[in-house]
């Protein structure tokens, strides 16, 4: 069973660097390093970090596929000089 998470501010996370990625590793806590009371990021165990990457992934090639299918049923694909206009870039 892990841990619950914790917050530290950043100045303590660079002096007990180890033992929080520790913490991670082997209870399983996720530390979220804070300034001034915001979280700016959070260590996790490694295991916690694939898993989202490999949901990412997932959800990357769902949107390919359906795209692909949306083509293939006759939908128009957006050229990306129209994608860049849309978005403003």
């Amino acid at each position: 069973m892990s841990e619950p998470a914790a917050e530290l501010p950043i100045s303590d996370a660079r002096d007990s660097l180890a033992d929080v990625v520790s913490r991670a590793h082997y209870a399983g806590r996720i530390t979220y390093v804070t300034r001034r009371g915001q979280r700016l990021a959070a260590i996790v165990p490694a295991e916690v970090a694939e898993a989202i990457e490999r949901a990412e992934e997932a959800t990357d090639v769902a949107a390919a596929r359906d795209a692909l299918a949306r083509i293939e049923a006759g939908d128009r694909p957006i050229p990306l000089t129209e994608l860049r206009t849309d978005l403003g870039l």
